[in-house]
């Protein structure tokens, strides 16, 4: 078989999961946007054409920009302290610790409970009287705090949960990283007399930053979508305190019933994300890398 029979023969065979991928991607992305130009409601349902009205009616929409910064301040937060938090675990297990293989699958075990039960169960921790949180808080006289009906501390109390959660994937991801690292440029600062914290700074973190970056963006297009923890742990409130995007679209699409609005928001949220991520992406290669893109 010659060679161009050959990729003939791989792209038959790669077709069919190519065109069954393009249709669960396109499908909904195009039939969302043709609904967006639509005013289909819980009065009028059906694709008529409402024109630009849904996009200009969001530019408008103050809970819509205020729910979206504060998505922006969860994800962003929750992501860098996940990081942090999960260098520091992967550095902890990194070395010839003792138990390190058992505080690996340990620290891995919030990553396995389902957002939802996750979220009930903090809800119980958090609760104002009869939740752990605040006995465990009183005993070194701190507290008591009202976790989940207090604005102040509702958007915290959800970015503890996802910290809690997420932390782990941050985790195995890191030390999967530091695991594949080569040991010649740690030999050659052993040699210069480089002492930890100057290996770690000028070694490790360098290397690491493909792995980093990596998991910073994975992380940030997850963090961008929150909506399980909101739901569960606080249903947007105290008021819309702790509302983010993906949260509003669902109040307006589908117990509003807006669908033909929801759609817009959801349209112009995908946009604002990609444009976010890629800038964000740039910023970080710039940061750890040092490269101009």
């Amino acid at each position: 078989m010659n060679g161009s029979g050959f990729r003939a023969y791989k792209l038959a065979f790669l077709l069919p999961g190519l065109l069954i991928l393009l249709a669960i991607i396109l499908f909904p992305l195009i039939f969302t946007i043709r609904v967006s130009f639509s005013s289909w409601d819980a009065i009028t349902p059906g694709l008529n054409n409402a024109g630009g009205i849904n996009y200009a009616k969001l530019f408008g929409d103050v809970r819509y920009w205020q729910s979206l910064g504060r998505l922006s301040l969860m994800a962003v937060g929750t992501v860098l302290l996940q990081y942090l938090l999960g260098l520091g675990l992967a550095l902890l297990v990194w070395r010839e610790v003792k138990l390190r293989r058992f505080f690996r699958v340990l620290f891995l075990v919030p990553m396995m409970t389902t957002p939802v039960v996750m979220s009930v169960v903090w809800r119980t921790i958090f609760h104002e009287s009869l939740g752990p949180a605040n006995d465990l808080l009183g005993m070194v006289g701190l507290g008591p705090f009202q976790w989940l009906t207090s604005a102040s501390t509702a958007i915290v109390s959800v970015m503890i949960v996802e910290v809690w959660q997420w932390t782990p994937f941050m985790f195995l991801l890191l030390l999967a990283g530091l695991l594949s690292l080569p040991r010649e440029p740690y030999l050659a600062a052993a040699i210069d007399g480089a002492g930890p914290i100057r290996t770690f700074f000028n070694v490790t973190l360098p290397l690491l930053a493909p792995v980093s970056i990596g998991a910073l963006i994975i992380r940030l297009i997850e963090a961008s979508k929150i909506m399980e923890t909101v739901y569960v742990l606080t249903s947007g409130g105290p008021g819309t305190a702790t509302e983010t995007t993906g949260y509003y679209i669902y109040i307006r699409g589908l117990r509003d019933f807006e669908i033909g609005y929801a759609s817009a928001l959801s349209i112009t949220y995908l946009v604002i994300m990609i444009v976010a991520l890629t800038i964000i992406a740039k910023l970080l290669v710039k940061v750890f890398i040092g490269e101009r893109t």
